[in-house]
């Protein structure tokens, strides 16, 4: 190609219109050193063509790593090893107590109340960092819940921040996924909350082993609580573990549990501890019973726990002791536990077991899909003993009995009825009927 553009330059240089002068010999002989001058030059050009390396392709584009979205109730963004989920939760409760003999407590009666508001999220960072945080909006205040780092290495996992003690396996069972309206009395009486610490989890074939040590609760530590109570004058600390067994005979889930408990109050003591339980529903902040405020310095509590799992039906059952130590009294030792029966009726649904508790499970015919969604029918027996010889406050009895519809996953429709027997060896021993209901979405 560049021999014939020199040629077709050379024709038309040398091609002469009619009109035109004739070239002297002089100016003829320069144009042809021109041309040949420039035929030169593009034959140097096509030898350095010819021996040049192909040009490098153009570097694709860096595009941003790929993001895969689930839904699992609310959007859930994964990227290899990282992992984020929005969480949520919302109850809203309405039931009703009857009035105890002679009372005039406007508690009594219908009550109604949002039981809790909860938005957060959790996720996974890589190289086997997590975490979860959650805030409540709860009895008209914002409270810091779930709120951690974790780090997983095998069968370890180390958790650091605010989050649930080590103890009972109805207290560690999420409240949307639990059996009924409310956890079994002695674990609201005990005071089981959150505390902010550190613990260590290591798993051995079927046997679950958990340990930690807590400090208070995030409320008790805050600037806001200080004093005798809280705040920088809060120097309390505690110690829980917690062994699990769980095994499979033939279909059949088995788990066995114990924990065991020390806690030193230190100065927090000395705006003493009250054992207490409302009359199951939460939207009446009566106590029937209730201990005296007590100077206690230390507490020392243990539990055990059974629960099977077989298809359609469930079983559970704690004992948890408690031994408050006085400084001048003979210590009082309390005592609660529960058990409790389950059964779907809606064929092939079925209450989920991971980690060491009870977990939420989907309905396997949701409504809208061609089914009703899971219905299950739970009864349980509930004791709580507040009555000591140093410490009268009564005893507990309460049967209760809870219906629970879900008609898609994540929302469930929950109907308790209980009636609750008091005793009392200074005062009139009454008895209590209740009924409560509650919408929750879980997500």
């Amino acid at each position: 190609m560049p021999r014939t553009a020199a040629a077709l330059i050379a024709l038309s240089c040398m091609s002469v219109p009619a009109a035109a002068q004739p070239l002297t010999a002089e100016d003829a002989q320069a144009l042809r050193d021109e041309i040949g001058a420039l035929r030169a030059r593009l034959e140097a050009l096509e030898s350095r063509l010819a021996t040049a390396p192909p040009p490098r392709p153009a570097a694709p584009p860096q595009l941003p790593p790929s993001v895969e979205i689930e839904w699992r109730g609310s959007p859930r963004f994964v990227s290899g090893d990282r992992r984020f989920k929005a969480k949520g939760r919302f109850q809203t409760d309405a039931g009703y107590v009857s009035r105890p003999p002679g009372s005039t407590d406007r508690a009594f009666g219908f009550s109604n109340e949002i039981r809790r508001v909860r938005l957060g999220g959790e996720g996974d960072l890589g190289g086997g960092f997590g975490y979860k945080l959650e805030l409540e909006l709860s009895d008209n205040a914002v409270d810091l819940v779930d709120s951690f780092v974790t780090f997983e290495s095998g069968p370890w996992l180390l958790t650091a921040g605010n989050f649930n003690q080590y103890q009972s396996l109805d207290e560690l069972i999420g409240d949307t996924s639990g059996s009924f309206l409310e956890r079994a009395a002695f674990t609201d009486a005990f005071n089981f909350e959150r505390r902010l610490g550190i613990g260590v989890q290591r798993r051995i074939g079927d046997w679950l082993l958990q340990a930690g040590a807590f400090t208070d609760d995030a409320s008790a530590l805050a600037s806001s609580s200080d004093g005798a109570a809280g705040g920088d004058e809060n120097n309390s600390f505690g110690i829980d573990g917690r062994i699990v067994r769980a095994f499979r005979i033939e279909e059949v889930t088995v788990h066995l549990g114990a924990s065991a408990h020390w806690r030193a109050l230190k100065r927090t003591a000395d705006a003493g501890t009250r054992y207490r339980q409302r009359p199951y529903l939460h939207s009446v902040n009566t106590r029937v019973l209730a201990t005296a405020t007590l100077p206690v310095r230390e507490e020392l509590h243990y539990g055990g726990e059974l629960a099977v799992l077989a298809g359609r039906w469930h079983f559970a059952g704690e004992v948890h002791w408690l031994r408050a130590a006085l400084p001048a009294a003979a210590d009082p030792a309390f005592f609660g536990g529960y058990t409790e029966i389950g059964w779907y009726l809606t064929d092939g649904d079925s209450r989920t077991y991971r980690n060491g508790i009870f977990e939420r499970g989907a309905p396997k015919a949701p409504l809208g899909s061609g089914g009703f969604g899971s219905v299950q029918l739970n009864l349980r027996y509930d004791h709580l003993d507040l009555d000591t010889a140093a410490v009268d406050a009564g005893k507990q009895h309460g049967v209760i009995a809870a219906l629970i519809w879900s008609p898609v996953n994540y929302l469930r429709l929950n109907i308790n009825y209980a009636h609750l027997e008091y005793r009392f060896r200074a005062a009139e021993d009454f008895g209590l009927d209740v009924i409560g209901t509650r919408m929750e979405l879980d997500f």
